[in-house]
């Protein structure tokens, strides 16, 4: 039956699935989806996922324009990862470009937003609620290796993830790799992922100039002190000299996003300050990077 479907013909990721764990922003992923043009559809069992790519490119045929589609699945499916991989495998028998985008959080984020609107985990049955989110971790452990790109939202409001998914699943039309500069602090925790991670904790600490203390490293005089810093601009520029071939191996190997990490003991002056230098420093025509301040303002 595969052989008789229409496949697209675009050489871009045109149907993207989106798992994760319960609570880490599977909903807010689908209404950042439908506000970029795609055409989401949100709790789909994986073995409809041929029928709607079927569909979609009927759809396609008919108006003569692309379409891409977001299907959104969660561990309440039956069989849920062999149906989801088998899914993925018969999309790219189809002709489509499938990614797998796989939303976490830490164990502690997710009951504390499940308490929050008081709602049981779907795997909980009768026990506690970190049961039920432990059960559903080693469901998907293996899931979440085979991920095209894994986002963590820990720390991260409605807004923020919304703001960091943006890039993503945006246009496709453009640079072809898309750089997250994240700065975040080492007392919260590391970003879960971040695909490099450095430490900023060597330079001197601003929160000790007292009219600095209240300011952070989006502001000029805070930035300023951070970079004359002895050892700031040549981390920066080993930085840049560091990710260059590595961004022009993910270009070659097709991969559109990544996550560089920059931290200190808060996440307020200067890893903020860091990030901001380098992501202007790796801004590039092929290259887009945009700014994620995790932990500002939670102090």
């Amino acid at each position: 039956m595969t052989q008789d479907i229409p496949a697209p013909q675009t050489q871009e990721a045109d149907f993207l699935v989106v798992t994760g764990m319960s609570g880490a922003g599977r909903s807010t992923a689908a209404n950042v989806l439908e506000d970029q043009g795609w055409y989401v559809v949100d709790n789909l069992p994986p073995e409809l996922i041929p029928s709607l790519a079927d569909l979609a490119a009927r759809q396609r045929d008919e108006r003569g324009t692309e379409v891409r589609i977001a299907a959104v699945v969660d561990v309440r499916a039956r069989l849920f990862t062999g149906e989801l991989r088998d899914g993925l495998r018969m999309l790219r028998e189809m002709g489509w470009r499938p990614q797998l985008m796989f939303l976490d959080a830490t164990d502690e984020a997710l009951v504390r937003r499940f308490e929050s609107v008081r709602r049981p985990h779907p795997l909980q049955g009768d026990g506690r609620l970190l049961d039920g989110i432990q059960a559903e971790r080693r469901t998907l452990g293996d899931l979440r290796a085979e991920a095209t790109v894994v986002i963590d939202t820990s720390g991260l409001n409605v807004h923020q993830l919304g703001r960091k998914l943006t890039p993503i699943v945006g246009t496709s039309s453009g640079p072809s790799l898309r750089l997250a500069v994240m700065s975040f602090g080492f007392k919260y925790g590391v970003p879960l992922d971040a695909d490099f991670v450095f430490d900023m904790r060597f330079l001197p600490n601003p929160f000790w100039v007292p009219e600095l203390r209240s300011l952070t490293g989006v502001d000029a005089p805070v930035a300023d002190y951070v970079m004359s810093q002895e050892g700031a601009g040549s981390f920066v520029d080993r930085v840049v000299g560091v990710m260059e071939p590595v961004t022009g191996g993910y270009r070659r190997e097709g991969r559109r996003y990544a996550t560089l990490a920059v931290g200190c003991t808060g996440g307020k002056h200067r890893s903020v300050a860091v990030a901001e230098a380098l992501s202007r420093r790796l801004r590039g025509d092929d290259v887009e990077t945009f700014v994620v301040h995790r932990d500002l303002g939670r102090e």
